[in-house]
């Protein structure tokens, strides 16, 4: 079980979702999750705002999330992947988000 999550929202440009998440499982997916391990959730919105991924990545502890998100940074196939997903992207939002004393995760 992690010990928290790192929530990111990306809003998109109208209408870019459908080539974000093809873009992304063609050439991001790969990488991003034999380097960060343990993806807890990828989601796109339907109702509320619209034009958003959501993703999760559960790590042990900030220093685990440091270390593994350098090295994803440094990562060639990661960096030919972000030139080509940024213009994607209007806005960025993260979150580290800890469980409450009583939430088991499944």
């Amino acid at each position: 079980m992690s010990r928290f999550v790192d929530e990111r929202i990306y809003t998109l440009k109208a209408g870019q979702v459908p080539v974000f998440l093809k873009l992304y499982e063609e050439e991001g997916m790969e990488v991003q999750v034999r380097i960060l391990g343990r993806m807890v959730g990828y989601y796109f919105t339907d109702i509320g705002p619209l034009n958003q991924i959501v993703h999760m990545w559960g790590y042990d502890s900030l220093d685990d999330r440091y270390e593994r998100r350098k090295l994803l940074q440094a990562a060639p196939e990661w960096q030919s992947y972000a030139a080509k997903m940024r213009p994607l992207v209007a806005h960025v939002e993260n979150k580290i988000l800890v469980p409450a004393p009583f939430f088991k995760a499944a």
